[in-house]
């Protein structure tokens, strides 16, 4: 049914939307169905999404490995809870422990989630389960970890804590860079661990200065605290390699070796599921019998999309590709009248505008069948599915002088 005709009680989908649901999203698009990075509303109108779901739909909607995966699980076994285990479960534990760590993988440990806030909620308990007076959270200025209270305490955007003021953790937050500050931190001997994201996606796509992600790693390691990663929005092959700490034009040459990371969104393909991944003997055994738990967590059906997930994007070098194709398209965007610069890596693209005018844009796309966001006044943010074709890309680089022009 469009959603410009009423319903069986009179109102359109949106109306029905505002009556039912609870009222802190505001959406007015009701999406109907997909295919690759194209969707269509409920009115028939076509958009190239160029947001993924906000960097979830790494494989695009209906991509057949994936549905024949969920199907196929759906058909022997769903939901078990975690009083029992499954195999999709465990071979997606080992997984993850392989991709993650790598040498060091027979020292991993994995805990499933449904989502990233989970995610970091279950690496939140682990690291202040350390003890020795270790209870103080470092996190970075422009950090976003989640909604949940635990997870809002490492949120750095006052407007989203400040409403909760007394109910968040201890967290000190620095300015990412800022090695003075961070060294001046950690040499008080009672922090637990710092918690970074090696781009910041809803800061505006803000990759971390040149260096600090290694000197942090050193920094904390002489001091005795946990480094966590927080690979949620990067993770899955989002930025041309699994995980983000792995991206040398992030990082540089020499491999980060992290104690925690966390990860979700594209790593079921669409399919609710998140993990958190503890890479070393200490971390892996922070969290005893009955200190955390999920009913949902890893449950079969969320297990057999992530393992899709993961094979697709192996088999098709959707990593290659996305590192390759995605560093082209940011030389393009940069290149257009308006834009100061492409930022980011893979595809996570931050398009850093001359004007703050991010928020029309967005209209103004969305009307010209483009979905996209805007994280800061004067950045757009691309995260589009990694089977975003060049020539689907292509249409949105030759629309974006037009969208950018201000309205006469």
């Amino acid at each position: 049914m469009p959603s410009s005709e009423l319903g069986p009680s009179g109102v359109s989908w949106v109306e029905r939307y505002q009556a039912a649901a609870l009222g802190v999203f505001n959406p007015h698009l009701v999406l109907e169905r997909g295919q690759g990075a194209q969707v269509w509303d409920v009115d028939g109108r076509e958009y190239l999404d160029l947001l993924g779901g906000i960097a979830v739909n790494v494989l695009g909607q209906a991509h057949p490995v994936w549905l024949a995966a969920l199907a196929g699980q759906a058909g022997r076994l769903a939901h078990i809870s975690n009083l029992y285990t499954s195999r999709p479960q465990i071979e997606l534990a080992e997984r993850l422990a392989a991709l993650a760590a790598g040498p060091r993988a027979k020292s991993a440990r994995v805990f499933l989630t449904n989502s990233g806030t989970e995610a970091n909620e279950a690496a939140l308990k682990a690291v202040l389960r350390q003890g020795g007076g270790r209870h103080q959270l470092l996190a970075l200025e422009g950090s976003f970890h989640g909604r949940t209270l635990g997870a809002l305490s490492l949120t750095a955007k006052e407007a989203y804590r400040k409403p909760f003021d007394g109910f968040t953790g201890p967290v000190r937050f620095l300015t990412p860079g800022d090695l003075t500050s961070l060294e001046a931190a950690l040499a008080q001997g009672d922090v637990a661990a710092l918690v970074l994201e090696v781009i910041q996606g809803e800061a505006g796509v803000v990759p971390l200065p040149p260096g600090y992600l290694n000197q942090a790693r050193q920094l904390t390691r002489q001091y005795g605290a946990l480094l966590w990663i927080d690979e949620v929005q990067t993770g899955t092959g989002r930025t041309g390699t699994w995980f983000a700490y792995l991206n040398e034009a992030l990082v540089g040459p020499e491999r980060i070796e992290p104690d925690l990371v966390t990860v979700a969104k594209g790593l079921g393909g669409g399919f609710p599921i998140g993990a958190m991944i503890a890479l070393t003997e200490q971390t892996a055994n922070l969290l005893a019998p009955g200190d955390h738990g999920t009913t949902f967590g890893g449950n079969p059906l969320a297990c057999a999309a992530a393992l899709a997930t993961l094979e697709v994007i192996e088999q098709d070098d959707l990593l290659g590709r996305t590192a390759q194709f995605g560093a082209a398209w940011r030389r393009e965007l940069a290149a257009i009248p308006g834009v100061k610069t492409a930022r980011g890596a893979g595809l996570l693209v931050g398009i850093v505008l001359e004007k703050p005018i991010a928020a029309q844009v967005v209209r103004r796309a969305e009307t010209a069948g483009f979905l996209i966001n805007a994280p800061a006044p004067d950045v757009l943010r691309l995260a589009p599915p990694l089977v975003l074709t060049e020539a689907q890309a292509k249409r949105f680089t030759a629309a974006l002088p037009r969208l950018l022009k201000e309205e006469t």
